[in-house]
């Protein structure tokens, strides 16, 4: 399995898995790491280097991207779509020109790109959102890079938060819930798609293991939660009362404090693993305090 990008904390967590399943892992970087146990080739994610022929015949996962989570300037927005539409374009053009072409291609992607959904329930067959231009925008464009890339099948992973200690997401509502800042964001209905670690992973291998399976994929937890539910089960789990609101002013401002984007906090989209759920995929964890109380 090659992993573009795969320094990352998500990366790693699928490197240690496949490693532990008996697979040889290649991690794609732009530079050597001494704290990353794995055989590592570098690549400067642009243009075609000796790195090509990793990908011949091989599962390949591209994770290739800068976080989302930084103030949404234009700056930002080019950086993000820059750092995800580049590494793409150069493994679709890769796989162009090996003899053999990777025998599956794993896109990761996120359920960002239906933007701000409101109440209806999304699975695979929803059409992406216009914007905003830092969730929808840039995954739109990432998930358009990958035309054209030669492949046995290719499959896009439209992703949820995933949770996991040690990751921004994860680390971020921890530290919030903990400084007494636990309590319901705006109006506290927006949706959060969210998923575990452990099932997430294991869908990897699951989705890997279907060889019928391709196109979007949905890969998040089967019961997303409205963000009141969210902050309820964080102060329950981590053992904090009842917490004040916080009005969309103080979002935005706390936002630029931390140099965050609001839309994480202020957005939400109810989305549903459809297609995992049809093929009989196990979740070990469905409902959010679980998932977190199995984390803290």
């Amino acid at each position: 399995m090659v992993l573009a990008g795969g320094a990352g904390s998500l990366g790693r967590r699928m490197a240690a898995a496949i490693t532990s399943a008996g697979a040889d892992v290649v991690v794609l970087t732009r530079r050597q790491r001494s704290d990353l146990g794995y055989r590592q080739v570098v690549w400067d994610g642009r243009t075609i280097g000796a790195w090509a022929h990793e990908i011949e015949d091989a599962i390949v996962v591209n994770l290739a991207g800068e976080l989302v989570d930084r103030p949404p300037t234009t700056e930002n927005i080019e950086l993000l779509t820059r750092s995800r539409v580049e590494p793409t374009r150069a493994l679709v053009q890769a796989s162009q020109q090996v003899t053999q072409p990777p025998r599956l291609w794993l896109q990761m992607s996120t359920l960002a790109i239906y933007g701000d959904a409101g109440e209806e329930v999304i699975t695979e067959e929803h059409p992406p959102a216009d914007g905003p231009p830092q969730m929808a925008g840039v995954a739109r464009a990432w998930e358009a890079a990958v035309a054209g890339a030669n492949t046995q099948r290719l499959v896009l992973l439209r992703t949820g938060v995933v949770l996991d200690p040690g990751t921004p997401a994860f680390d971020r509502l921890r530290t919030l819930t903990r400084l007494g800042l636990g309590g319901r964001i705006a109006s506290g209905r927006q949706w959060v798609s969210w998923i575990h670690v452990d099932d997430y992973l294991n869908a990897v291998r699951f989705i890997a293991r279907h060889e019928d399976l391709s196109g979007v994929v949905h890969v998040t937890a089967p019961e997303p939660v409205r963000n009141v539910e969210m902050m309820q089960s964080l102060r329950r789990v981590f053992h904090r009362p009842w917490s004040p609101p916080t009005p969309p002013i103080a979002v935005h401002l706390g936002a630029a404090l931390m140099r965050s984007d609001p839309a994480l906090a202020l957005t939400g989209r109810r989305c549903v693993p459809k297609r995992l759920e049809e093929l009989g995929f196990p979740f070990t964890y469905r409902d959010f305090e679980a998932a977190i109380t199995s984390l803290a």
